[in-house]
């Protein structure tokens, strides 16, 4: 078993040299439609299922959910932040340390189902105003010493969404759950 294929099953993100409007179309109809993505992925599995880890050592399909409802949700204040304030400074969180609380690990799916419907329903409306000037503000991640634009965070967190539905897609092939 490959743990780097398992960790990344799309591969990691690579940032366009150019981002394009075809690049902004497609990854805002990956936000757009992610909820119902992985919805389907996930509604029908059982609870022993949902709570199998996606590779040795690494989280289960459960906190898998829960962690896009976080980071997602993180994401869409990152935006507005930048939108906002001037090269805002945004507040890192610790996403392994969200997985091993009771909500993430214990809690059903369901309730961070209909927050990703919520977060990307207002996500992708916003995202679908944004201007050029807009898309070019940033956000400044101290945890990683980075500047972020707005475009390149749409493409990094159209990445995610896959990249997540990946890991549990790719579980379920394993287990021949599909």
């Amino acid at each position: 078993m490959d743990i780097e294929k398992l960790k990344f099953p799309i591969g990691k993100f690579v940032k366009p040299v150019k981002i394009t409007s075809g690049h902004l179309q497609e990854w805002i109809t990956d936000i757009s439609t992610f909820p119902a993505r992985i919805s389907k992925e996930v509604l029908d599995l059982t609870d022993p299922q949902i709570d199998t880890p996606y590779r040795p050592d690494g989280w289960t399909l459960r906190q898998v959910v829960h962690h896009c409802a976080d980071s997602h949700m993180n994401s869409l204040i990152r935006l507005k932040l930048a939108l906002t304030e001037d090269q805002p400074v945004i507040k890192p969180y610790f996403e392994e340390l969200w997985a091993e609380l009771t909500d993430t690990k214990n809690m059903p799916i369901h309730p961070s189902l209909k927050m990703l419907e919520g977060i990307h329903e207002r996500w992708t409306s916003l995202l679908n105003s944004l201007t050029k000037d807009q898309l070019e503000r940033v956000f400044i991640h101290p945890e990683q010493g980075k500047t972020f634009r707005i475009d390149e965070n749409i493409g990094l967190y159209a990445w995610h969404g896959n990249h997540h539905l990946a890991h549990i897609v790719e579980t379920k092939k394993r287990h021949n759950w599909i």
